[in-house]
């Protein structure tokens, strides 16, 4: 589903992770707060993918993050 998929925190002090991505040869990167919202950067997802795409994010981010 995403190929590439990369966190980092924002800061220190502040939760947050910058988040990165591809998919379908379409590179997004976004901001995941720790409430769970999703700012988009220059790239939205289609409203057809979005749900998909909110769902994968969120699972990747409770394994990577929250473990």
């Amino acid at each position: 589903m995403f190929t590439h998929f990369q966190y980092k925190p924002l800061f220190t002090s502040l939760p947050g992770w910058r988040i990165s991505f591809f998919f379908q040869k379409t590179y997004y990167t976004a901001t995941y707060h720790k409430d769970g919202r999703i700012e988009w950067g220059d790239t939205v997802p289609d409203a057809r993918h979005e749900q998909e795409i909110l769902a994968h994010i969120h699972e990747l981010m409770l394994y990577h993050v929250y473990e």
